[in-house]
């Protein structure tokens, strides 16, 4: 799983290649979260444990997502 940064979010790229949803920041929520790009994509157990292990990242500092600057 590669997590690549797009417009204050991440991408969630399979090892095919499919971006298969976004992590965002839900600033209403306080919280980040996984939205599924199709909702018809299953994901298996290593990419729902990837994708919570990013997650778990972002919380704790370890990784972060970059900010747009419009300036």
């Amino acid at each position: 799983m590669l997590f690549l940064p797009a417009q204050q979010e991440l991408d969630c790229v399979n090892e095919n290649g499919n971006i298969v949803g976004k992590i965002v920041f839900d600033g209403a929520k306080n919280e980040y979260c996984f939205n599924s790009e199709d909702e018809s994509v299953v994901l298996t157990g290593l990419e729902i444990a990837r994708i919570a292990e990013r997650i778990a990242g972002l919380y704790s500092g370890k990784y972060s997502i970059p900010m747009q600057d419009d300036d």
